[in-house]
């Protein structure tokens, strides 16, 4: 059996629903992460579960996933308790073997690099990015009993974010898949990125919820929920990088 809690803000909540309307119920959507893992333990005999929560609320920490954000609560703030009501990770560890987590799409608004990096800065720029995430790692393999799964950063449609705005985009998401990224440790890493721009490096219009729109609609959701749903069965029952 594994225990998975997913945290997410709203394109995540797009993906966990797999395309099911929003006024639906969660658990019953045909394509949702929830109705795959039932199938999934009903036709293989296992007991896995997942479940969900957005992270962090809006009140009293602040509607913000951000590296940053991440760094924050669990890296600078950690320890038994809560911060500002958010779970640390000795918090979630204990009740959960997997934790998934991921950036809504301003994360791709990043300002160029000034030279001087700072983990403590709420700025978008590469530079900071990695000095949390170096940050985050180092932090998550304290609980080597744990497993983590960390989204590539989600993209804006064009019309949302300027050319040196997805260019340093890229630049991030190449330094998680080759630089950050660790063979053979806790942490697994899926590419949402790539799935979202196909070779690109916007959000395409046919996969956006509208003009000016950068969340993931309900067709894109309803065909990569599926492969989110397994992926995370495949961290659950394997001990090493696929």
């Amino acid at each position: 059996m594994g225990k998975a809690i997913f945290l997410h803000h709203s394109t995540g909540n797009n993906i966990w629903l797999g395309g099911t309307s929003k006024l639906l119920n969660k658990v019953t959507g045909k394509n949702s992460v929830q109705n795959y893992f039932n199938i999934y333990n009903k036709s293989h005999d296992t007991n896995h579960s997942v479940t969900e929560r957005f992270f962090p609320n809006s009140s009293p920490y602040g509607w913000k996933n951000y590296p940053y954000d991440y760094y924050n609560i669990w890296v600078k703030n950690a320890g038994e308790k809560p911060y500002l009501e958010e779970p640390t990770l000795e918090i979630l560890s204990k009740e959960y073997e997997i934790i998934i987590f991921k950036h809504c799409f301003p994360v791709s608004k990043i300002l160029p690099d000034t030279g001087l990096a700072d983990i403590s800065s709420e700025e978008k720029r590469v530079e900071n990015y990695k000095l949390q995430y170096t940050a985050l790692k180092m932090k998550m393999h304290e609980f080597p009993k744990n497993k983590f799964i960390v989204w590539t950063p989600a993209v804006h449609v064009q019309s949302m974010i300027s050319e040196d705005e997805a260019k340093r985009t890229f630049e991030f998401y190449t330094w998680i898949i080759k630089e950050w990224k660790e063979k053979g440790d806790n942490i697994f890493v899926w590419d949402f990125y790539k799935l979202e721009t196909e070779g690109a490096m916007y959000l395409s219009d046919q996969y956006s919820e509208g003009a000016g729109n950068s969340h993931p609609n309900s067709s894109f959701s309803a065909l990569v929920s599926p492969l989110f749903s397994q992926f995370i069965i495949d961290v659950i029952e394997t001990n090493s990088e696929k």
